[in-house]
Parts: structure tokens; sequence; C-alpha cells
């Protein structure tokens, strides 16, 4: 559980920033140099290079050097436990809005009942 969990937080905390994200879409549709991400999000070389090392060590991301060259592209890893996570947590909530709506129309037929014997 501890390892697991540990992997979630990684997984999460990498996904949480914005430039990461763009990062993921942008290997999705081809593999690209530090050097190319860099210039596509406007920042520095050491920038990206801490962005790519987040995503590295989430296994969402792989590099390869090759010269002075480092290519970036998307890691093996699949995101299944972080999906069934998120699942999970939407079933917990969507059952939660499901009971709340039934106690909300349950109140307002009381709430009708009650006006109708009151004008009785």
């Amino acid at each position: 559980m501890v390892h697991y969990q540990a992997r979630l937080d990684t997984t999460f905390a990498a996904l949480s920033d914005v430039t990461r994200r763009g990062v993921l879409e942008q290997l999705g549709s081809s593999d690209a140099s530090i050097t190319d991400l860099a210039q596509r999000f406007h920042m520095t070389l050491t920038g990206m290079k801490k962005h790519v090392s987040i995503l590295e060590q989430a296994g969402l991301v792989t590099t390869e050097k090759v010269g002075r060259v480092r290519t970036c592209k998307l890691g093996r890893r699949r995101l299944e436990e972080e999906a069934a996570w998120i699942e999970r947590h939407r079933q917990l909530w969507s059952a939660r809005f499901d009971a709340l709506d039934e106690l909300v129309e349950h109140l307002k037929r009381e709430e009708k009942a009650d006006a109708h014997r009151k004008s009785k």
C-alpha cells in the first residue's frame, strides 16, 4: 500500500503542473529534444530539464542521449492505477451526490405537503 501510495503521489505531483501536462501532450504527438521542448514552452534548458526529470521519475517520460542531444518520448508506463483511483473516487462522489439529490427531493416533497396542509 505504501509503495502504491508513493507512486500515486509521484504521478499526481508530476501531472499537477501545466507545463508538464503540456510536455506529455506534445510527446504524445512526437518525440522531442529537451531543446525543442524548452523553445515550445518558452523556458530555459535548465527549467525544462527539471520538468522532464520529474516526468521521468514518475515513469511518464523516458530520455535517450545521442551525442549532444537528449531526446524525450512518452514512457511505457500507463496510468491504469491512477485511472482506477480516480474512478473509485468518482463513483464515491457520484453516490454521495445522488443521495443528496434524493434528500433534497424528499425535503421538497415534505415542504409542498406541509404547505398544502397549512392552506386547508
